[in-house]
């Protein structure tokens, strides 16, 4: 695969306020490889994406290597990073293709070779059409793929995005994020975008690395990462695991309305919270000698229902179900869940 190998050695970073936004983090990025940073705000993705750039000096002893060259010292300029923010930055006073090739003009390269380069980026971006079209007459996703293209023209090692889809609206993003997803993968360049949104990470992301508090908490493909969570906090956050409350004695559960048996890793005693998915819950007709629950709310997704009962945990659970699956508000039902599907994981 194409691309240039990302390496981060020891790299945090302390503001002048003494505020640590990102804790001492080691990470390599193989080359063509599309990572993902994932976390709430504030968890220092947006500051490990500006330390790849240049934008931010890590900390003293903090290394970045774009293959075998150390870019610790080199300017942004001189680092050969695309960057697409999250408002975009494009010039509205002109025209899609004078917005593509301001890169290449500014380095000063022929008219002619930028006109063809322009083209190529045009056609790769799904832009045809709209080259002397002006920035105010293009929609938010044609905006957003000229984003794409103005970073790649200038054929950068790496391309850096920040929030890529978070200024459109949810309809249009849902869209656009499958667009993107197969954009980078024709690009074959390695790519390192931020995002709160796991959905877009989990889509996108060839590898997601979950942070908090300016930590790395956890880095895996999108697959490894929902089904084998390393913390309680990744695996609320992928997934929205159900928290599941109550007192652990021999590797029961005692909750509200019934026990869990535990997997062998559960060997906590005593006020314990344990973590289900929620397509792992299934609904029974059954009740009275395990777990039960009792509608609160039911949203119809069209291939799927969820359901949200209480009694169960002192927190409400979700369920997803099948979209026939009939139930009223008010209506109880038993819970099955198999003890493999029961999560038992440490906070960080």
């Amino acid at each position: 695969m194409s691309g240039t190998k990302i390496h981060l050695e020891n790299c945090s970073k302390t503001f002048p306020d003494g505020t640590r936004a990102l804790l001492p983090t080691n990470i390599d990025v193989s080359p063509g490889e599309i990572l993902a940073l994932l976390g709430p705000s504030g968890c220092g993705k947006t500051t490990m994406l500006r330390i790849i750039a240049g934008l931010e000096m890590p900390d003293a002893g903090g290394r970045i290597m774009f293959d075998d060259t150390d870019v610790s010292t080199v300017a942004i300029e001189k680092r050969s990073v695309g960057m697409v923010f999250q408002s975009y930055a494009l010039f509205p006073n002109m025209t899609v293709r004078d917005n593509i090739g301001y890169g290449l003009k500014i380095k000063g390269i022929d008219r002619a070779k930028i006109s063809k380069r322009v083209d190529e980026v045009i056609e790769l971006c799904q832009l045809e059409g709209l080259g002397n079209r002006n920035i105010k007459a293009l929609s938010g996703g044609q905006r957003q793929r000229v984003a794409v293209a103005r970073a790649v023209a200038p054929q950068p090692k790496i391309l850096l995005l920040d929030e890529p889809l978070s200024a459109l609206d949810a309809g249009l993003r849902d869209q656009l994020r499958d667009e993107l997803a197969l954009l980078l993968r024709k690009l074959s360049i390695t790519t390192v975008f931020v995002t709160h949104d796991q959905s877009e990470a989990m889509a996108i992301a060839d590898r997601v690395a979950v942070m908090r508090s300016g930590k790395m908490l956890q880095i895996d493909d999108p697959r490894s990462l929902y089904s084998k969570p390393s913390s309680a906090f990744v695996a609320r956050f992928v997934g929205a695991a159900n928290e599941l409350s109550g007192v652990a004695s021999n590797d029961k559960l005692s909750l509200q309305t019934g026990t869990l048996t535990l997997p062998k890793t559960g060997s906590s005693q005593g006020p314990t919270t344990v973590y289900v998915r929620q397509e792992a819950i299934k609904l029974t007709e059954t009740k009275g000698n395990g777990l039960e629950g009792t509608v609160v709310s039911k949203t119809f997704l069209g291939s799927s229902q969820k359901v949200v009962l209480s009694g169960v945990s002192d927190k409400l659970i979700s369920v997803v179900t099948d979209p026939s699956t009939q139930c009223e508000i008010g209506q109880t039902f038993g819970l099955s869940i198999k003890t493999e599907d029961i999560l038992v994981l440490e906070d960080q």
